[in-house]
C-alpha cells in the first residue's frame, strides 16, 4: 500500500542506523516521506521515532499503517490519539516516540475462526476470495493517504468510513 503511494519514487536505504526503506513523493501540493521498517513489526518504534527525529517531522502528520483485527474484513478506520488496541507494533511505536498522537491508518483482517491464535491468523496468507478484495482494498488505503494529505484529516476519516461501502467487502452492519 505504501509502494502505491510512492508511485515512481524508488525506496531507498533509510538514514544511518534507521532500520527502514524511505522514498519521498509529492501528493498534491506536499512531499510525503514515506517510509517501510525494516525490522520485525513488534519492534518498528525505534525506526519510526529515528525517521520522525531525522526529518523533524511533527507527530501530527505521522500516519501508522497497520492490521486490527477487531475490524471487520474490508474496514477502514483512520483514528488519531487512541492507544494501542492490543496491536504490539502500534504500542512499540507509541513508547518509542513518547506519545499516542499520531494517526492510525487501520485496516479490518476480521476476527481469527475459533480458537485460532490472532498472532497466527494475522501472519498467514489470504484466501483466493480475500486476495482479490485485498487489492481493492490496498488502493483505498491509498486513496485515505492521499486525502489525508492533500485535503485533511477530516477529509481522510470520511473516505475511509465510506470505503467498505463504496467496495462491497465488509458487512456494513458490522462494527
Amino acid at each position: 500500500m505504501t509502494r502505491r503511494v510512492a508511485g515512481q519514487a524508488k525506496f531507498k536505504r533509510g538514514p544511518k542506523r534507521i532500520r527502514a526503506q524511505v522514498a519521498e513523493t509529492r501528493v498534491g501540493e506536499c512531499t510525503a516521506t514515506l517510509a517501510l521498517p525494516t525490522c520485525y513489526m513488534n519492534e518498528s518504534g525505534g525506526a519510526v521515532a529515528g525517521l520522525i527525529d531525522y526529518y523533524g517531522i511533527d507527530l501530527d502528520r505521522v500516519v501508522v499503517v497497520h492490521d486490527d483485527i477487531d475490524l471487520p474484513f474490508g474496514r477502514l478506520r483512520f483514528q488519531f490519539d487512541r492507544g494501542a488496541g492490543g496491536h504490539n507494533g502500534v504500542a512499540s511505536i507509541a513508547k518509542s516516540i513518547g506519545s499516542r498522537r499520531f494517526w492510525r491508518l487501520k485496516i479490518g483482517v476480521g476476527r481469527p475462526p475459533g480458537r485460532m491464535d490472532p498472532a497466527d491468523f494475522v501472519l498467514r496468507r489470504f484466501t483466493k476470495k480475500e486476495s482479490d478484495d485485498v487489492e481493492l482494498l490496498v488502493a483505498e488505503a491509498a486513496d485515505v493517504l492521499k486525502t489525508f494529505a492533500v485535503d485533511g484529516e477530516e477529509a481522510a476519516r470520511q473516505y475511509a468510513g465510506e470505503a467498505a461501502k463504496r467496495l462491497g467487502i465488509a458487512d456494513p452492519q458490522s462494527d
